[in-house]
């Protein structure tokens, strides 16, 4: 098999972000082509040279699964860091904008006896989730030797998205329909927050997605 036909199809067989992807499969390629180059050096045609260089690598289905791995675990850091600094600088952009615009005195006359409850728990989801990104960050890369299995981290933080973002959403349309009075939010900066929040939502979703497909990808 030629170089060229060999990494076509490791390509192939990989799944994962295009960057680390790329880097991965250039890494065989040159890899496979200092082989070659020193076995041509010794006196073997090309062609001869790339065959055994192919095969002194091994076979794709034994080199694939080491590569995916690491894809696996890039994209669970990619997630990871998304979750550790989005989460908390978005919890940190709309208290600081109740803090310049706060709800006027009738609004909290006017909240239920479970807005509280409901806001401190809407507080612990986003909390957590921003410090679970941030452990599974650790995990996947300084802690990697001490992971045996890190398609897991990295399915389990798809998983958390898929979960945690639905009820964030919930509890705070819930909070949002807790108080009976307007508050003295203006539009324009409730508009860029609210426009923030979507973009940081729509990333982690796709991060999420990329995430539990790579990890179905990888356990085949």
């Amino acid at each position: 098999m030629r170089i060229d036909d060999y990494v076509a199809e490791l390509s192939g067989a990989l799944a994962g972000p295009q960057g680390p992807k790329r880097d991965l499969v250039v890494e065989a390629r040159d890899s496979l082509t200092d082989t070659a180059d020193a076995l041509e050096a010794e006196g073997l045609d090309r062609a001869e040279a790339e065959r055994v260089a192919v095969a002194e690598f091994g076979p794709v289905a034994e080199i694939a699964p080491g590569y995916q791995a690491e894809l696996t675990a890039s994209s669970g850091r990619r997630l990871g860091v998304l979750l550790f600094v989005s989460v908390p600088l978005t919890v940190v952009m709309w208290s600081m904008l109740w803090r310049a615009y706060p709800p006027s005195g009738e609004t909290w006359a006017n909240v239920p006896a479970w807005f509280g409850p409901v806001s401190r728990l809407l507080d612990l989801v986003q909390l957590g989730t921003g410090l679970y990104g941030g452990l599974a960050l650790f995990a996947l890369s300084r802690g990697a030797r001490w992971i045996g299995h890190p398609r897991l981290v990295t399915r389990s933080l798809g998983v958390l998205v898929w979960t945690s973002l639905p009820v964030t959403a919930g509890l705070s349309l819930l909070l949002s329909y807790g108080t009976e009075a307007p508050n003295t939010l203006a539009t324009l900066p409730g508009t860029l927050a609210n426009l923030v929040t979507s973009a940081v939502w729509g990333l982690q979703i796709y991060a999420a997605t990329r995430c539990v497909t790579i990890t179905k990808a990888s356990r085949h």
